[in-house]
């Protein structure tokens, strides 16, 4: 029987450079897929002085990012935890088959 796997990572390239995350200051925890988007909301940000009603469009483009490889995430989670389960049907229908390790009462 064929062992099935679920690809981890997200599919979804790397297109910003570490170094042009260094030069644009791009913080650790946002260095992902979506950073190439970071770079130009930040900018925007920064030139527009960080008024929430400015740079809209580019702020939507980075969050449905985020939200695509969120929800990618999730997916491969689920499906991870639909294979253990069913490895664990499979132990169980195997143990079901042998000696009992504890043995029924007789119905007296």
């Amino acid at each position: 029987m064929a062992e099935e796997e679920v690809k981890l990572g997200s599919s979804k390239p790397m297109i910003a450079t570490q170094q042009e995350l260094v030069e644009n200051r791009v913080p650790l925890p946002y260095r992902d897929q979506c950073a190439h988007l970071l770079i130009p909301l930040n900018k925007c940000r920064s030139a527009e002085f960080f008024l929430p009603w400015k740079c809209e469009s580019e702020r939507h483009t980075y969050e449905k990012c985020e939200y695509e490889l969120v929800m990618e995430r999730m997916l491969q989670m689920q499906k991870i935890r639909a294979l253990e389960e069913k490895k664990k049907a499979q132990q169980r229908q195997g143990n079901g088959a042998g000696i009992p390790l504890i043995p029924s009462p007789a119905n007296a």
